[in-house]
């Protein structure tokens, strides 16, 4: 197995450690009002004049959830290929790589939260909208089988469009893949949290993002399989303005409860402490 130290990469307009970048201004889509790049990152990558939560990438995830220094990404080398020789797939995955700066859709490794050791997976929005290809459903799923062999608990951050039509049924497919490994995992004894961010759809809504044993969601994040204007159209009717918004999928009983950015890491502390004594007195 493969083993790869973690360094938090300068990828997007809110990364970057430098006085320069810290500097920086943006502005935030929602309210359009002008932000210190400084404050959106002390802020939890929410903008303090709306709420309006900015997306995060997949390695900035594993530094908020997991404490300093603890992660290890595991599975680096694997990257995605063309197996179906579909057209300008390859120029679709290396504009990906290039915008993302990962060599897929997810980061998977291990480390600890509260002084627990967990393994976890963040999918990535900007490898291709977090679309789940073979690579993907392979990386998640040996973390799965390494969290099974080491008796760890498993914490999954989702974002994603659903499958990567590029892979066609070979993307599919890793919705049972994953699944199947998920529940070996339990049947083990071992706990699976999902953190559902926005979006979570398609494919992944259907299978591994919705087997959690706990599942958590951030505010306003959108959690649905077929999209709205989709089921708009299908329905010929207008859908309410919170439909498939993780406040209203609360009430409908598919979410355990919505967690602002700031308290996601101490209620997965407060979790795995109380699972850890469980498991201790059974």
């Amino acid at each position: 197995m493969e083993f790869k130290k973690f360094f938090l990469k300068a990828n997007n307009e809110l990364e970057g450690d430098s006085p320069m970048q810290r500097s920086r201004r943006i502005t935030c889509p929602k309210c359009q009002k002008k932000l210190m790049v400084s404050k959106v990152r002390k802020n939890y990558f929410v903008c303090p004049e709306c709420g309006n939560y900015f997306g995060v990438r997949s390695r900035r995830r594993a530094l908020m959830l997991c404490d300093k220094r603890s992660f290890v990404e595991l599975f680096a080398d694997l990257e995605s290929r063309n197996i179906l020789g579909f057209p300008e797939y390859e120029d679709k995955l290396n504009a990906a790589m290039k915008k993302s700066r990962e060599k897929e859709g997810v980061v998977c490794g291990e480390g600890t939260i509260g002084g627990i050791r967990v393994c976890i997976f963040a999918m990535d929005a900007n490898f291709m909208m977090g679309s789940m290809g073979a690579v993907v459903g392979e990386k998640i799923t040996r973390l799965f089988e390494y969290a099974s062999e080491e008796s760890l608990p498993v914490i999954g951050v989702t974002v994603s469009g659903g499958a990567r039509m590029q892979e066609g049924m070979i993307s599919l497919m890793q919705m049972s893949k994953v699944s199947a490994a998920v529940k070996r995992h339990s049947d083990k004894g071992n706990l699976y949290i999902v953190l559902l961010t926005n979006p979570t759809t398609g494919g992944v809504d259907a299978s591994f993002a919705m087997q959690g044993d706990i599942t958590l969601a951030e505010p306003g994040a959108r959690v649905g399989f077929a999209g709205p204007r989709v089921i708009e159209k299908t329905l010929n009717q207008v859908l309410p303005g919170n439909f498939q918004r993780a406040e209203r999928v609360l009430e409908c009983g598919f979410i355990d409860e919505v967690v602002p950015r700031e308290k996601q890491r101490e209620v997965l502390q407060q979790i795995l402490k109380v699972h850890s004594k469980k498991l201790l007195n059974a």
